[in-house]
């Protein structure tokens, strides 16, 4: 029961890790109309920001993961007005776009950084001993902030202004157009939110299993498997899809491996397109 009660929280961890870089991803299509592929390369870039920041420059990791959040969002800025505004709509010459940026990300980051693993320091030295679990702090961490900014990124779309014209900006960018909403501007806000979650989702994740190059394809992967469980546009709906394939990858492997947990996760993915199309809290 030990090894479960484990592998059920290393299965959250995981989960609400594909959370954040699900609502990344799901905020920009709402918004912009784009598939932006190259989302799991800014995840990877947050976490050798945050590595860089805390073992180079020798701040404190809270603060280099702050900061990382902060400059992967104006990144996303950047990418947003100078690549991905002309395609916004246009699904074919966006993915054109991110699939060029991905590999000159991916080249940036083997140079700068090497193709050694990295790994961002403990955030807090230790662990939390529950019922003869051993939970390692940073993995607690991964989970405690994984709901902070969900409940945060809800609170931010239902109560504030800026909230409620990405609402309307989804739905029908003509009509948000007309009642006079700045649609750049959303766009700006959409990318950068996007951008900053996926910097603190890859930071999380290299501070458990290490930072590579390659670390964003596999993250892109989840991050779309969790849209088709939960729905796209669904804060919610990303939330259990995420934690679903979390579980699946943390209870699995402890009876099989980590490619039957794969099959599992995806064969999931495949029955949920077949009878409900929209997954879980998507819509017609």
């Amino acid at each position: 029961m030990e090894t479960i009660w484990q592998g059920i929280f290393n299965g959250l961890v995981m989960g609400w890790i594909y959370v954040l870089v699900a609502l990344g991803l799901t905020i920009v299509f709402s918004i912009m109309g784009i598939v932006q592929f190259a989302h799991g390369e800014i995840y990877m870039l947050g976490a050798y920001c945050t590595y860089w920041i805390a073992v180079v420059l020798g701040l404190n990791v809270f603060i280099a993961l702050l900061l990382s959040a902060l400059i992967m969002g104006f990144v996303g800025i950047i990418l947003e007005r100078l690549l991905f505004r002309r395609f916004r709509g246009q699904i074919e010459g966006s993915i054109i776009v991110a699939i060029g940026l991905i590999l000159l990300l991916q080249t940036i980051a083997a140079i700068g950084f090497g193709t050694q693993d990295k790994w961002i320091p403990t955030t807090i030295a230790g662990a939390l001993n529950i019922w003869n679990i051993k939970i390692p702090w940073e993995r607690a961490l991964s989970v405690i902030t994984g709901i902070i900014l969900v409940l945060a990124l809800f609170l931010f779309i239902r109560k504030t202004k800026m909230g409620q014209a990405m609402v309307a900006t989804s739905q029908d960018i003509e009509a948000a157009t007309l009642q006079g909403i700045d649609v750049n501007r959303v766009s700006r806000v959409s990318m950068a939110i996007g951008c900053a979650l996926a910097a603190i989702a890859g930071s999380l994740m290299g501070a458990v299993f290490g930072v590579q190059p390659v670390m964003g394809s596999y993250a892109m992967e989840k991050g779309i498997a969790v849209i088709i469980l939960g729905g796209l546009g669904s804060i919610w709906g990303a939330v259990i899809g995420g934690l679903l394939l979390g579980l699946i990858d943390g209870l699995v492997p402890l009876g099989a491996n980590t490619t039957v947990a794969s099959i599992i996760g995806f064969s999931l993915i495949v029955l949920i397109l077949i009878v409900k199309p929209q997954g879980f809290l998507g819509h017609e």
